[in-house]
């Protein structure tokens, strides 16, 4: 591999500590009808094919899939003048979920780099490698949010084409890691197009086939089958996107390439790997192409709006302890853990502790339905939302306002629940009053509840468990999650601190080390 003019890099990928994010786009073996690229122009998605993937699988049909998929499949160089370093967090920093925008270690170590003096005060030039596909016969191009993220020039190669050609960022959305880029200049001849099908329908066992240019080597073609759904990644401050898991062979350089079924359909976007190398282990992740497919038409525009309410809810599923605790029957609903100052729940009447059941007169099931819901409402939309407080119900009319992501970052900051689990194993929540009188805690006492431990993390094996209470960590007390997260991060790594508890109203002590 060349250091000067022409290396190649390994582009780009990786997945999050805690699980979650998904892309699929599925179609037929033939061409996409022209409809598909009319509907980019307007506000309707591309048209998908829903109808259930059948039919027998013969010696055939993953050849037959390779030969006529394979043409949509580009792949993507990039040039960014930015240190890859830094686009190694995009999924929580976990050192085993690597982007593939660089090398095995997950820093760029493969990418060629200049410009970087022994000062380090001169801008870093880095390269990248990716792979993406062609949705529209105009030249739009589908491919991952990091792949061309910071990128200051991309180039695009066709197959079969020698020619190398320039392309422009139309849209960017880092919560579903997806991109749109449009060529500049057009080839000759006509593009083939990409058919959408529908990522909900695939299950476990599914057959999938990826197509991409792992370690340069374009068009590689790999097959499997769906490992699982709905894989959990955090990518925001309670902001999770939902992967397919696959068992395709995906390696540095698939990043932003098609997942496709047996109709040669594109179900999702190659996006990620759990790996301790940099390289497949048999466990990867794509973004569903139902999450993607809905956001063209504003990627084509540039601009992604999403609803927001201003709070921030208990994650996971609700226990049998916590619905004990708040009066819950059916352990179904959003439990609201803070409201925003000055948020359109806050104006609204929503207090913390209240459990949110129905918006906009849809039933909320649990946290990722209420988020799911929230995001998808267009902002200045006055909604009901029924909630119940202290087990009684009231319907409340939140008028829905823009998500910003930067100034929410800000804001939660120092304000967000707690998500330990890293070091801890614990996530934690504030003790609403609601709560607090279902625990029967003392008056005036205050503190962080546990709402998830993670099997033989260090929290685990210091015997804490979901719905204990932390009064004091060390030798301060704790007046909430924010608080409690704040002490706990002061401990050193290797090191033991104090915990004092409460369960079931008997006061317990503990020590707990973190990792």
């Amino acid at each position: 591999m060349s250091t000067r003019k022409t290396t190649w890099f390994y582009g780009a990928l990786i997945a999050m500590a805690s699980l979650a994010i998904g892309m699929v786009i599925a179609s037929r073996l033939d061409m996409t009808p022209s409809s598909a690229a009319q509907a980019l122009a307007t506000t309707a998605p591309p048209p998908m094919n829903s109808a259930p993937v059948t039919g027998p699988l013969d010696a055939q049909t993953f050849r037959n899939i390779a030969q006529s998929q394979s043409p949509i499949v580009v792949s993507i160089r990039t040039t960014a003048t930015r240190r890859t370093q830094e686009m190694t967090d995009f999924f929580g920093g976990d050192e085993f979920f690597k982007k593939f925008f660089g090398g095995p270690d997950g820093k760029g170590g493969q990418g060629r780099r200049q410009g970087q003096g022994q000062g380090g005060g001169q801008p870093e030039e880095s390269f990248g490698a990716g792979t993406g596909f062609i949705i529209d016969k105009s030249g739009l191009i589908v491919t991952n949010n990091h792949v061309v993220e910071n990128a200051t020039k991309i180039s695009v190669e066709l197959l079969g084409d020698d020619e190398a050609y320039d392309a422009k960022v139309l849209g960017r959305d880092p919560l579903s890691d997806s991109a749109l880029i449009e060529l500049i200049k057009k080839p000759e001849k006509p593009l083939p197009e990409a058919r959408f099908g529908d990522s909900d329908q695939m299950q476990p066992g599914d057959w999938v086939m990826a197509i991409g240019n792992p370690f340069g080597l374009d068009h590689t073609v790999s097959v499997g089958v769906i490992s699982a759904l709905s894989r959990q990644f955090p990518v925001a401050n309670q902001r999770n996107i939902y992967m397919l898991q696959t068992d395709a062979a995906i390696n540095p350089g698939n990043s932003g390439g098609p997942l496709l079924n047996l109709r040669g359909e594109v179900i999702g976007i190659n996006t990620a790997i759990l790996t301790g190398t940099g390289q497949n282990l048999g466990i990867g992740f794509a973004v569903p192409i139902n999450i993607v497919r809905e956001l063209l038409p504003q990627l084509r525009t540039g601009k992604i709006t999403r609803g927001m309410i201003g709070v921030s809810i208990m994650q996971g599923p609700i226990s049998a302890a916590t619905a004990d605790a708040i009066g819950l029957k059916d352990r179904k609903g959003a439990i609201v853990s803070q409201v925003s100052s000055g948020s359109p729940s806050e104006k609204a009447g929503v207090k913390p502790g209240d459990v949110v059941v129905e918006f906009n007169g849809k039933p909320v099931v649990n946290d990722r339905a209420l988020v799911e819901m929230v995001v998808a409402t267009r902002p200045g939309s006055a909604v009901p939302m029924k909630v119940l407080r202290d087990g009684e119900p009231k319907t409340l009319t939140v008028t829905v306002g823009e998500l910003n992501l930067d100034a929410e970052a800000s804001t939660n900051e120092e304000s967000a629940p707690g998500d330990l689990s890293k070091d801890f194993g614990l996530t934690l929540d504030d003790v609403t009053p609601a709560i607090a009188r279902r625990l029967k805690l003392p008056a005036g006492v205050s503190g962080a509840i546990v709402s998830e431990v993670r099997p033989r993390s260090p929290g685990a094996r210091a015997g804490l468990a979901e719905g204990d209470v932390l009064v004091r960590i060390g030798r301060a007390d704790v007046s909430g999650s924010t608080e409690a997260v704040r002490l706990l991060q002061k401990v050193q790594p290797g090191q033991a601190v104090g915990v004092m508890y409460i369960r079931e109203g008997q006061q317990l002590f503990t020590t707990m080390r973190r990792e």
